[in-house]
């Protein structure tokens, strides 16, 4: 039986990416009660994913049989294109799936109760109801990292689009550009994430770089291929983000990812790059996420919360950072 209090409810949320799997118990402020890091064993195929999807979900439930806590849902997000209403994978380049039924496959082989999302997505949906887009009604949460993709808020909803909605990442910012993996050119993500930093750091100058972090430094210190490569990319970035500002007009963007660790290195010259291209739209306020890299699974709370029917009860703090840095068991892996 549920606890009519919920004080000794919980749900399982997980974060599914490309690197690692990020899992935890939480209850209805969102406070971890039990965490879980792990690697994603994607080159050894989408069955090895799913079968350690299904047994990070186990071993979290196993935690909260032990703390005798009641598990009301499970969450689970993952990216790529994700149907949520149809709980179906539809597609992801990096993990190698296609149309499959995660949701139904993962309810089978845990026995939990399992709702499905979209990991950027729901990222955006824990910024926006606890995070630096709180109160926002129309709002753009941009994670850059290893790719782009954006989640929408409109009207105080997110934006699905059947699973394809927010793929700002491969907006055309450059006609002749290069080649993208989506098949198209001169995407987004060809010129400003940060693999694309990296890469056009070392082909322009030669030399090795220790990631978009790497090249952010570089920036500080006046390098001036450096500096070449970040204004081309903070360049693209807002010609996009202009784009998008011109079509929904968003009151807040809110930048994530590990660029965004550079701070106001990126985001000062991304303010006055937006800035310079609007006119008559109305103008964001472009911030920095609070969230860190527990966003999607904080947001995969949420959606466990919202299936079993209850709204999370959010405070302040609802994100605490040190404790989604133990481990649920001694032999976790880092991802």
């Amino acid at each position: 039986m549920p606890d009519p209090h919920g004080t000794r409810d919980c749900v399982v949320a997980l974060d599914v990416g490309g690197t690692g799997m990020k899992g935890a118990l939480l209850d209805r402020a969102l406070t971890p009660l039990a965490v879980l890091r792990r690697p994603t064993p994607r080159r050894d195929g989408p069955d090895a994913v799913v079968a350690a999807i299904t047994g990070a979900l186990r071993d979290l439930a196993a935690q909260a049989a032990d703390r005798r806590l009641t598990v009301r849902h499970a969450g689970t997000v993952v990216p790529g294109i994700v149907d949520e209403e149809a709980g179906r994978a539809v597609y992801s380049a990096n993990i190698g799936w296609s149309d499959l039924p995660l949701a139904a496959l993962l309810r089978d082989a845990s026995d939990l109760p399992v709702t499905l999302g979209h990991d950027v997505r729901a990222g955006g949906l824990a910024e926006c109801r606890t995070g630096a887009a709180r109160g926002a009604r129309d709002a753009l949460f941009v994670p850059v990292g290893t790719g782009i993709s954006a989640a929408v808020l409109c009207e105080g909803r997110v934006v699905r689009g059947l699973g394809y909605a927010g793929e700002l990442g491969h907006a055309v910012v450059e006609p002749d550009g290069d080649p993208c993996a989506c098949g198209g050119r001169g995407c987004l993500e060809t010129v400003a994430s940060a693999a694309a930093i990296e890469a056009a750091y070392a082909a322009r100058s030669g030399r090795a770089v220790d990631g978009a972090a790497g090249v952010a430094r570089l920036v500080a210190q006046g390098d001036p291929v450096a500096v070449a490569v970040w204004d081309r990319a903070v360049d693209a970035l807002a010609a996009a983000l202009a784009t998008f500002t011109t079509l929904l007009a968003p009151g807040l963007i809110v930048i994530g990812g590990g660029l965004a660790q550079a701070g106001g290195l990126l985001l000062d010259p991304l303010r006055a790059r937006l800035g310079e291209r609007l006119t008559f739209q109305r103008r964001p306020e472009v911030v920095r996420a609070e969230l860190g890299d527990e966003a999607g699974c904080l947001g995969a709370g949420i959606l466990a919360w919202q299936a079993a029917g209850v709204e999370p009860a959010f405070r302040e703090p609802a994100f605490r950072e040190p404790a989604f840095r133990e481990p649920v068991t001694a032999g976790a892996a880092a991802p």
